[in-house]
């Protein structure tokens, strides 16, 4: 039995001079898309999309800015993410950030793309030891091992 699993990728065109990555998956069940960028240190979430599904009292204030996503003073808010679905593989309670990604779905839907619900960066991407294969259009990510709490 594989120990991975291959996920679609598409290849948005940017400005006819670049290309984003983009897979689907799900947040709590909610089907939605995820850019993939290998460069962002920690996957972030749309702060509109958490607020859709999750309790906003869920949500705490991160002290201090965070800076990216094309800005460097960003408010943003920690929370957990109940079950987040990248293909067959599934994360439970995850610990990360939700952002106001709003210009970003602004300029997307300039250019007629799909609304961006997270961005999935190093930490995934590490965790999950992901390989692209742009030639099949293809992530591959290796399944998490289970953790053994009977020798606890």
């Amino acid at each position: 039995m594989r120990n991975y699993i291959e996920v679609p990728l598409h290849i948005l065109t940017i400005d006819e001079e670049g290309f984003h990555i983009m897979i689907k998956g799900k947040i709590n069940g909610m089907e939605a898309n995820f850019l993939i960028d290998t460069g962002a240190s920690n996957s972030i979430f749309s702060l509109d999309v958490i607020e859709r599904i999750t309790d906003s009292s869920q949500l705490k204030k991160k002290e201090g800015v965070t800076a990216g996503v094309g800005s460097d003073n960003l408010e943003s808010f920690l929370f957990t993410i109940d079950e987040l679905r990248l293909g067959d593989i599934t994360i439970h309670d995850y610990d990360t950030v939700a952002l106001d990604l709003s210009t970003i779905h602004e300029n997307y839907g300039k250019m007629g793309l799909p609304p961006i619900d997270g961005v999935i960066g190093g930490d995934l991407l590490v965790k999950l030891k992901a390989t692209i294969n742009y030639r099949l259009k293809k992530i591959r990510l290796t399944k998490p091992r289970p953790v053994d709490t009977t020798s606890r």
